[in-house]
Parts: C-alpha cells; structure tokens; sequence
C-alpha cells in the first residue's frame, strides 16, 4: 500500500496495488475508486482530504511509513 498526499490539491491517494486506471467509481463526493482494466480496485482518492480525514495520523501511521509520499 502506497499513500500520496499533495498539499496543494488537498488530494490524499492510496494505492492498494500496481497497475493503470481504466475506469473509476464516485463512492461519495470527494471520495473516488480508480478501477484497472478487470474492475479490480488499485486506488481511493480523497479530494479535499484535509477536511475529511485526520492527515497527520495517516502519515504517522506506522504501518506504512516507509511507502508514505508527502508532496508539497
């Protein structure tokens, strides 16, 4: 699992496995599933992620630390 979060979109990805998006689903406003090409899930995008998540726990979480990716 990888987790991105650009601080200037306010956008947090988290990539469940490798692949290229071929389709994706609106679970909810702001909250969007990235399909492959089976209609397997590869990633959940958080928009305004800021506002719907608790960011700093998520980044401190330590089960991922070495696959978080903080851009500014």
């Amino acid at each position: 699992m990888k987790i991105k979060y650009s601080k200037e979109a306010d956008i947090l990805l988290i990539g469940l496995r490798d692949g290229a998006p071929k389709d994706s689903i609106d679970l909810t406003a702001g909250v969007i599933l990235h399909l492959d090409s089976k209609g397997l899930p590869l990633e959940i995008e958080l928009l305004d992620a800021s506002k719907i998540t608790m960011l700093d726990e998520i980044i401190k979480a330590p089960i991922g630390l070495a696959n978080i990716k903080v851009e500014y």
